[in-house]
């Protein structure tokens, strides 16, 4: 797996969203998550919970990444009620599924904004959760995460919380080996040593992931006042930040 100054070789923003305007369905499924991350139901059941729990009440809802909105959808299941939701992604195809989902499941106000996150300009202090699943690692340089993260930070309301899973790397390069080998096995179990080598190679192409020790400083760096680790395996973790 590339390392972080290796981020020249990395896939354009056009050959990442040409990728997933032709993923859809994969991720549209809401009972298994995303199959190629490891535990990705038990963490999407993990931050959604966790929203509940850190931020009440829930009255906006911001998800960047959203693909087809399954985040969301369980949010919503999860906490009983309607909020309004704001819908972010590259995708338009990814969009449009997750804005017809989301209404499906009972969200009665939907706002959608397709581009890339980092380019967005949303309201300061608007949001009262923010949900990050599977779309951080997409970020590069050191400038680039400190940013986003200060970004996420200035849109949630006083009291709000930010709750992410995603793909992890790790700080020793011995982890970080034996970490991928596991993964590498893993997938290998689900669709064979094909599989293995197609997702490895888009990960290679498109990802530049940092470790939790990484992200949970930076979260308090640009001023969450509680952070929590909710689930690590392998080379993915779920986590958060709330602000006070």
């Amino acid at each position: 797996m590339n390392q972080p100054n290796d981020l020249r070789n990395k896939s354009s923003l056009e050959e990442i969203r040409a990728r997933f305007d032709a993923d859809v369905e994969r991720f549209s499924v809401l009972e298994t998550g995303q199959s190629a991350t490891i535990d990705a139901p038990l963490a999407m059941d993990l931050i959604t919970r966790a929203a509940i729990a850190a931020t009440s009440p829930i009255r906006r809802v911001l998800d960047i990444g959203c693909g087809a909105g399954n985040n969301t959808i369980k949010l919503r299941h999860q906490a009983g009620h309607d909020f309004s939701v704001d819908l972010l992604d590259l995708s338009q195809p990814m969009l449009t599924r997750a804005e017809e989902r989301v209404r499906g499941a009972g969200v009665s106000e939907v706002r959608t904004w397709h581009g890339d996150f980092r380019e967005a300009d949303l309201p300061a202090g608007s949001f009262d959760v923010i949900l990050a699943a599977a779309v951080l690692h997409h970020l590069r340089d050191d400038a680039d995460w400190e940013s986003t993260f200060a970004k996420l930070h200035r849109w949630l309301a006083p009291g709000g919380s930010v709750w992410i899973t995603d793909l992890v790397s790790h700080e020793s390069a011995p982890i970080q080996a034996l970490m991928w080998q596991r993964y590498g096995e893993y997938l290998g179990g689900l669709g064979g040593s094909d599989y293995r080598d197609k997702v490895f190679t888009y990960i290679d192409r498109e990802d530049s992931p940092r470790s939790v020790t990484y992200q949970m400083d930076l979260l308090r760096r640009v001023g969450f006042s509680q952070v929590e680790i909710l689930h690590k395996n392998s080379c993915f973790a779920a986590f958060g930040g709330i602000k006070r």
